[in-house]
């Protein structure tokens, strides 16, 4: 019955019994073992989240997630504050990237329509090599992508808690809500999309929630996540997928359910949205890649499956990070909290198999798309067919739920 994001052990110190809980989604990641030491809807989910008497933010990626919790923000709950119109009183939005990064743009763009007090914070490519250990210490992973994204988010953080800001909104779920990597273009039918949206929220726990919450954590900060709210992802949920899937051909792009809700001719189009590693900058990845080269020689690959015979690093800057989280995690049961196999683009193994080409370029990150990341919007129109009403107050839950929810079997996975 406890609705909200925690994680938590209960002890009875009468009979030594206890209770281990966490949220339904892993917003905060918890861990169980055994061993010798056994550690001796929609518009409702953002106002939930606004229950706080310290300062907040929201951080602004420039793209469609924080953008649509914006505009709900000041149309709707932050409006009905009637707070003056002060700098003080007035929305923090928050975004890193490397100089003249995609996000850095594009969420400056966002701030100045919406008004917003924005904070644009700038780091190099050395500055997150430097912060890499200490990203890994805290995040508690070897996996490539989540390392990718934490290190910017770790390094904003630091910033953000600098100017007295305690908590902000984030917008992770909604991409494995709605199916918005860009290797959902490949999806072969609606079910097989909705079974992989399934396996991904199943997973952020492993993931994008691990990120955030402990990226943030590390520096006191609060991350809430309003997409993942229990009534919103059930509305979601219910949707057919059909709604879902990406058709070029109906001017449908990712996550165009939620794009179309709350659309509005008078308004510009959102923006498109790049994963959060990749927005940051492009040079960032490649110069991780690099650095990695310079640390991992061709022998040391070739002895990986001998040293690392568990999640066996297939690339250098898995094996880089692999080393420095070993530093750190050396016991057996620490690397086995870390999911492994096969993925491109962000995607579960499963989902590998909707292309033969994949399994010759794995790549998390949303550029190994083969062909998607940089072709995806050549035919697509600039807008999409207006099949609902605009609804910009009224939320998602109304929207959807009432012009397009479509009974499918239940999904039972989340």
């Amino acid at each position: 019955m406890l609705d909200g994001m925690f994680a938590f052990v209960l002890l009875d110190t009468r009979d030594k019994s206890f209770i281990a809980a966490r949220d339904a989604i892993g917003i905060c990641p918890l861990y169980m073992g055994w061993g010798l030491d056994v550690f001796n809807q929609c518009s409702k989910s953002v106002t939930k989240r606004l229950m706080a008497d310290v300062p907040f933010g929201v951080l602004l990626s420039g793209g469609l997630d924080s953008l649509l919790w914006l505009l709900l923000l000041l149309h709707g709950t932050w409006k009905k504050q009637k707070l003056p119109d002060s700098g003080e009183n007035k929305l923090h939005t928050f975004c890193i990237g490397l100089k003249g990064s995609p996000d850095l743009k594009a969420a400056r763009e966002v701030a100045d329509y919406l008004g917003t007090v924005h904070h644009e914070f700038n780091f190099t490519v050395q500055e997150g090599i430097d912060a890499l250990e200490e990203v890994i210490y805290h995040i508690e992973t070897y996996d490539v992508t989540t390392i990718r994204a934490s290190t910017p988010m770790f390094l904003m953080s630091r910033k953000i808690k600098s100017l007295g800001v305690k908590m902000v909104l984030s917008g992770e779920g909604s991409d494995e809500i709605f199916g918005g990597y860009l290797y959902f273009h490949k999806a072969p039918n609606k079910k097989e999309f909705h079974e992989e949206t399934c396996r991904k929220i199943k997973s952020l726990h492993l993931y994008d929630c691990l990120r955030a919450n402990k990226a943030t954590s590390a520096w006191g900060v609060e991350a809430r996540v309003p997409f993942l709210d229990k009534s919103f992802i059930n509305v979601a949920m219910d949707i057919d997928p059909e709604w879902k899937m990406i058709r070029r051909d109906l001017g449908r792009i990712e996550k165009w359910v939620i794009r179309n809700a709350f659309d509005d001719e008078k308004r510009p189009y959102l923006p498109k949205k790049e994963q959060f590693s990749d927005g940051v900058g492009y040079s960032w990845i490649d110069g991780l890649k690099d650095h990695a080269s310079q640390h991992v020689s061709d022998s040391m690959m070739m002895n990986a499956s001998f040293v690392y015979p568990e999640n066996t690093p297939t690339t250098k800057e898995g094996y880089y990070y692999r080393m420095i989280f070993e530093k750190f995690f050396p016991k057996p049961a620490a690397r086995s909290t870390v999911p492994g196999g096969p993925s491109v683009a962000c995607s579960t193994a499963k989902a590998v198999e909707w292309d033969a080409a994949w399994s010759k370029n794995l790549d998390p990150s949303g550029r190994a798309a083969l062909g998607v990341h940089d072709a995806a919007y050549e035919d697509t129109p600039g807008e999409a067919p207006a099949a609902i009403d605009p609804v910009a107050d009224n939320g998602l839950h109304q929207a959807i739920g009432e012009s397009l929810v479509k009974p499918v079997a239940p999904a039972t996975a989340v």
